[in-house]
C-alpha cells in the first residue's frame, strides 16, 4: 500500500504541473486526498494559489505591476437564475457603487468551466471598478449564452430599487473569453442581436481554425474576425498544449489549442482598421493562461471602457510595455485609429 500511495503522490503532483487544466488538476487532488490524507494539505496550497493567484504572479513591467494586485474597490456579488444556456449568472461589482455608471464586462467560459470554477478572475476586475459577469454555461462557443447572459444583466441594471439601478454602462461594454470562451467572445460580438453593444474583446488561448473543420469539432466552432470592428488582444502560452508542434492549420498532427501560427491567422483575418493584438506568455501553458494575462487585461479594458490612457501605455507608441515584457513574445499590435505606430 505504501507504494501504491507513493505511486498515486508521483501521479498527482505530476497533474499539479502539466495537466493544461489547474481545474482539473484540483480536482484530482481533491479525490487523491482521500486515499493519501497528507495531500489535503497539497490541495489547499493549490486552492490558495488558484484563489489568490495575483500574489504569486511575477510581473515585470510597471503596467503589469501596477494592474496585477487588487484594485481598490472592494467586491460585492450577486446571482440572477437563469434558463439554459445560462443557467445562472453570477455579477461581481464594487460595494459601493460611484455615481456614474461603470462598464461591463462579460466573461465567456472554457469548456466545462463555469464562473464559478473561477470567480477570483472576475473579482480581481470588479475591484478595478467593473462590473463583471459570468454564467454556468460550459459550452459557449456560439455565444448564445452571453447574448442571454448580456440581456440578463441589463434588465436587472434597469429594475428600480435593484442594487445595479443606474449603475451600468450599457454601451460601453466588454467581453472576455478563454479557451472555448474566445470563440464564444468573438462570435458574440460578430453573430449575436447585442454585437454591437461590445467595445473591446479580449481571448485567451482561443481555439484554433483547426478544431472548427467539419471531421474535428465542427462549424460551431468556427468564428469569422473579418466581420470584427472593435479592438480585440489575443493571448496564448508557449507550453506544448497551446503552442503544439504544428505550423499551419493543414498539419494533420501535433496541433495545439492556441498556436502561433493561429494567432497570425488570427491577427491577419482582423481587418487591418481594427485595433489588434497577439502576444504570447513564456512559459505558461492553456490552463494557466485564464489567468496568466490578467493584469493585461484589466489595463486592455481599463483603456477601452475607462479611458485610462497611462493604462494603455502597456499597448501604444514606438516602446509598448507589452512589447518589451521579459515573460511575453511574439508581440505584434496595430492600432490604426489612434493613428499610432504599428509594433514590430
Amino acid at each position: 500500500m505504501k507504494h501504491v500511495s507513493r505511486n498515486l503522490l508521483i501521479c498527482l503532483l505530476t497533474c499539479i504541473f502539466l495537466c493544461p487544466s489547474s481545474v482539473f488538476a484540483a480536482s484530482a487532488l481533491q479525490k487523491g486526498a482521500t486515499e493519501l490524507g497528507g495531500l489535503a494539505a497539497i490541495f489547499a496550497v493549490l486552492h490558495e494559489r488558484e484563489t489568490h493567484y495575483y500574489r504569486y504572479a511575477d510581473p515585470a513591467g510597471p503596467i503589469e505591476k501596477h494592474f496585477t494586485p487588487l484594485g481598490a474597490f472592494d467586491v460585492a456579488e450577486m446571482k440572477l437564475p437563469a434558463a439554459a444556456p445560462s443557467k445562472s449568472i453570477t455579477i461581481f461589482y464594487p460595494r459601493k457603487l460611484p455615481h456614474e455608471p461603470l462598464p461591463l464586462v462579460l466573461f465567456a467560459n472554457g469548456t466545462g468551466t463555469p464562473v464559478s470554477k473561477y470567480p477570483e478572475v472576475l473579482r480581481h476586475l470588479a475591484s478595478w471598478g467593473f462590473i463583471a459577469v459570468g454564467n454556468e454555461d460550459g459550452n459557449v462557443r456560439t455565444g448564445a449564452s452571453m447574448e442571454q447572459t448580456l440581456d440578463a444583466v441589463l434588465a436587472e441594471a434597469g429594475r428600480e430599487g435593484g442594487p445595479l439601478y443606474g449603475h451600468v454602462d450599457s454601451w460601453n461594454i466588454g467581453i472576455a473569453g478563454h479557451s472555448q470562451g474566445g470563440v464564444g467572445a468573438i462570435n458574440a460580438v460578430t453573430q449575436q442581436p447585442s454585437g454591437s453593444r461590445y467595445r473591446a474583446i479580449y481571448a485567451a488561448s482561443a481555439t484554433s481554425s483547426f478544431w472548427g473543420q467539419d471531421g474535428k469539432l465542427g462549424a460551431d466552432w468556427r468564428y469569422d474576425l473579418s466581420r470584427l470592428s472593435v479592438p480585440i488582444f489575443f493571448v496564448a502560452g508557449t507550453g506544448a498544449w497551446d503552442a503544439g508542434t504544428a505550423t499551419g492549420r493543414e498539419a494533420t498532427s501535433g496541433q495545439g489549442i492556441a498556436p502561433l501560427w493561429s494567432l497570425h491567422e488570427n491577427y491577419a483575418a482582423t481587418p487591418a482598421s481594427t485595433p489588434k493584438i497577439i502576444a504570447r506568455r513564456k512559459d505558461k501553458d492553456h490552463g494557466d493562461m485564464l489567468r496568466a494575462g490578467d493584469a493585461y487585461m484589466t489595463a486592455w479594458f481599463s483603456y477601452w471602457l475607462q479611458g485610462d490612457a497611462e493604462a494603455g501605455t502597456a499597448f501604444f507608441g514606438k516602446a509598448p510595455e507589452l512589447a518589451h515584457n521579459k515573460h511575453w513574445q511574439d508581440v505584434e499590435i496595430s492600432i490604426p485609429s489612434e493613428n499610432l505606430q504599428i509594433y514590430p
